[in-house]
């Protein structure tokens, strides 16, 4: 019984430690590269958005997690895209159909002051340096000095979006 309960003490301490990893609060310099074009045909460049906050969605179209997501930061985008801000959204989805149906459903359910640039994929010209995704949804938070403050694997967190709103008012 003892041995049990070592085994299960053990089990719930890794949890906990690996999700403080899920969630790194990095401050670290970005060597990330993302090329493309969004649904609509507007270019997507990192190297070309230096000096802004930048907030990267990895998700697919049919996770619920995501749907929920994409919700809360498409009312943050509505709110705060004026504060040198930037939100882009990196559909996983395996197949282009699948993501056109989503880009289809958003462009016609979703107010124009909340959309913001969705690119699939496979029309990426280029995607380095993010690793392997293995989690759906995956956001990265790059701050307007360049440097990384966040990798969150999963649903973002209430100390993500307040982080978030400290990055864009100060």
């Amino acid at each position: 019984m003892r041995k049990l309960t070592i085994i299960v003490s053990i089990f719930c301490l890794s949890i906990v430690f690996s999700s403080n990893t899920i969630a790194q609060q990095l401050h670290t310099p970005v060597q990330f590269e993302l090329i493309g074009s969004s649904y609509s045909g507007k270019k997507i460049d990192l190297g070309e958005l230096k000096g802004k906050t930048i907030l990267i969605s990895f998700y697919s179209a049919g996770c619920a997690v995501c749907a929920r997501d994409l919700k809360l930061m498409r009312e943050f985008y509505r709110d705060n895209n004026h504060k040198n801000f930037v939100l882009i959204g990196v559909n996983l989805d395996k197949t282009k159909p699948e993501f056109d149906l989503y880009t289809q459903i958003v462009s016609a359910s979703i107010p124009k002051n909340q959309q913001f640039p969705l690119m699939w994929r496979g029309n990426a010209e280029s995607i380095k340096g993010f690793g392997t995704l293995n989690t759906d949804p995956t956001h990265f938070l790059i701050q307007a000095d360049g440097n990384l403050s966040l990798k969150r694997e999963g649903t973002l967190k209430a100390e993500d979006w307040d982080n978030l709103w400290e990055s864009l008012n100060f």
